[in-house]
This record gives C-alpha cells, sequence and structure tokens, in this order.
C-alpha cells in the first residue's frame, strides 16, 4: 500500500533541532534500502514528503509515530495507487 506523507515540524528555530533532524536521516536509511520508503525529499524550508510502501495501515502508523518522536511534526497522508494498478483498473470492463 502505497502512502504519501508531508510533515509539518513544529515551529521551532531550525538550529534548535539540528541534532534531530540528522537522526531522522540516520532514521530514515534503512527504511529507504529496505523498499518501505520508496523516495524521501526535503522540502524547503523545513519538513519532508516520503513515499512509503507498507504492508498495512499499523504499520504506516507505527512508522510515523517513530517519525514524529524524532522531529514533532504532523502529517498530511495522502493513499495512492500504483501507476501500473490503475492503467489496469482502468483497461479493466466495467461491472
Amino acid at each position: 500500500m502505497l502512502f504519501l506523507a508531508i510533515s509539518t515540524p513544529a515551529p521551532t528555530e531550525p538550529s534548535a533541532v539540528r541534532d534531530r533532524r540528522q537522526r531522522y536521516w540516520q532514521w530514515v536509511a534503512p527504511l529507504r534500502e529496505d523498499g518501505t520508503v520508496r523516495s524521501i525529499h526535503a522540502r524547503v524550508g523545513r519538513g519532508a514528503v516520503a513515499l512509503f510502501d507498507v504492508d498495512s495501515l499499523e504499520r504506516l502508523h507505527a512508522l510515523l509515530n517513530q517519525w514524529a518522536d524524532i522531529v514533532p511534526a504532523t502529517f498530511e497522508i495522502l493513499p495512492l495507487i500504483d501507476a501500473d494498478a490503475i492503467q489496469s483498473f482502468l483497461a479493466a470492463e466495467p461491472t
């Protein structure tokens, strides 16, 4: 299941959370390597956008809680459909 997570960090001075921000990138590295995070991008200013590929909402919930423990943030979550899956859906006969 694909989910786009857009983070908006709690309002603090960026320099006050520099260590946490560095720890965040260390935390996300193995998730990128194992495919749990398909892509990750820092937002201009502060925050990040991550594309998660997880098998359950519970797994996504756990990851977002881990993320927020490192860098307190609110999240906008968008469920997504893989490009191949939507093309198959559109090609199928309507039922």
